[in-house]
């Protein structure tokens, strides 16, 4: 397979939505839509009244369509969500099987990546993340029912993959064991899918290409033992979203970042040696960038912040002004937060006013935790099961086994990354939830594309990437 150069980063919530993926596929780049949160992207876009009918198109080619017609008859809004209103949300995930949760994550997918490939021939990709592991059998059987090419995933090691893939090609039942906090190690715990509770299907399907995001050549290796690896996208900490942390034990500059050094630089040489094709993300997003990559021997390089102010992302446009404007003075600051993630992922946030990195407005918010994507099942005190999440309600974290310390800082993301691309919830008293921006340390790219600030499209910036 001759795999683009080009992999633009599968940026959620909702950033890389259908339209942004699409045009940078059609360019023969690798587009990638972001999995994360599409099942609540995909309703809210419905309730707003499905603008220019896109999901109801995709939904008409969904093969099973009494799940196409339950999920219209419950969420669709004709007229759109009255301005006082506030989103109906799908039921939060949990470790039991939830058929209409289901039906309505396998339909998201299947249509955001449906629509990604509407039209030209190019190859799409979905990006999801092992940390959130209870959505992600649904989550892939929906990719792939519309054909896409490649499944990229990182912020986690995802092992269990390559298998789900081997069986989803045949419509067959898969299993995926997930990490509940404060179990017994010999206590193990699975989410289950079984396709057939979708449709009955009559063809197989095609098996994507798999191409985890990793941050080591020593993660690569235990990766290629665990099944079928077609590609690796190698993330250093400069680059947006969650990064790995540091190796070792973790320490802090002066105002709270993670310091990394040597043990966490990309041995080049190991990487050539596995014998897989990688791609370099991470400040590379340059010409130049680019020009290294091949030359170390990568395929080339993912590239996601250069897309993320582009026309074609889902950004509000007020927030892509603000941000392209910050960067064309220098004057845009990213900060490497330890803290902010309910994951303990490190994670990259773009200091700008009016978002939740003001902290008179992150005390303000009224921590609460209706969505729980992030959250993951634990055992409680008395021995039973639930689900917490940092950055709920800090009583209620507690009293799951939770500490306070964990909860000091923490961001809501799954709200905040939604007020990013325009579907903020509304909350009682008609305030609307915050954005929080995540955006990688180098934007030495915007000198060309947008030396003013001004707007550019993401062809400008495949043909600027492929331009050395």
């Amino acid at each position: 397979m001759n795999h683009p150069k080009l992999i633009q980063g599968g940026m959620g919530i909702g950033v890389s939505w259908w339209q942004l993926p699409r045009v940078v596929s059609m360019l023969k780049q690798l587009g990638v839509v972001s999995g994360a949160h599409a099942d609540i992207v995909f309703v809210r876009i419905l309730q707003l009244g499905d603008p220019g009918g896109h999901l109801r198109r995709a939904l008409e080619h969904f093969p099973a369509q009494d799940v196409a017609e339950r999920i219209i008859a419950t969420y669709y809004n004709e007229g759109g969500l009255l301005a006082h209103k506030a989103f109906k949300n799908p039921p939060r995930y949990t470790l039991a099987f939830d058929q209409r949760l289901a039906e309505l994550t396998v339909a998201a997918n299947f249509c955001l990546v449906w629509l990604a490939k509407e039209g030209h021939d190019g190859v799409v990709g979905i990006n999801l993340l092992e940390t959130i592991q209870l959505p992600q059998l649904a989550s892939i059987y929906g990719a792939m029912m519309a054909g896409v090419d490649y499944i990229l995933m990182g912020a986690g090691i995802p092992t269990q993959i390559s298998g789900v893939l081997d069986k989803f090609v045949n419509h067959e039942p898969a299993q995926y064991k997930v990490h509940v906090l404060g179990a017994d190690r010999k206590d193990s715990y699975y989410v289950s899918f079984d396709p057939q509770s979708i449709w009955t299907p009559t063809t197989t399907l095609t098996r994507p290409y798999f191409f985890p995001i990793i941050s080591s050549a020593s993660l690569a290796k235990m990766l290629i033992r665990s099944g079928q690896i077609d590609g690796l996208v190698c993330e250093g900490s400069p680059a947006g979203g969650h990064n790995a942390p540091p190796r070792g034990q973790l320490k802090l500059t002066e105002d709270g970042q993670p310091i990394y050094g040597d043990r966490d630089k990309l041995d080049f040489e190991q990487m050539r040696q596995t014998g897989i094709p990688f791609w370099l993300a991470g400040s590379y997003a340059t010409p130049a960038g680019m020009r290294k990559a091949l030359e170390v021997g990568a395929q080339g390089i993912q590239a996601g912040s250069i897309f993320a102010l582009c026309d074609e992302s889902r950004f509000l446009p007020e927030i892509k002004a603000v941000a392209r404007q910050l960067a064309s003075v220098d004057g845009l600051r990213i900060f490497t937060d330890p803290q902010a993630s309910p994951k303990g992922f490190p994670f990259k946030k773009a200091i700008l006013a009016g978002t939740l990195t003001d902290s008179e407005k992150y005390a303000q918010r009224r921590r609460v935790c209706d969505l729980g994507r992030l959250r993951g099942p634990c055992i409680r005190s008395d021995g039973t099961l639930g689900y917490r999440c940092s950055a709920e309600n800090v009583d209620s974290f507690v009293a799951k086994g939770g500490s306070v310390e964990d909860t000091i800082n923490c961001i809501c993301l799954c709200n905040a990354l939604l007020a990013n691309v325009g579907l903020a919830q509304r909350r009682k008293g008609g305030e609307l939830e915050l954005p929080f921006i995540t955006f990688g340390d180098d934007y030495s790219w915007l000198k060309v594309l947008s030396p003013d600030g001004a707007n550019y499209t993401a062809r400008q910036a495949v043909d600027y990437l492929l331009s050395g």
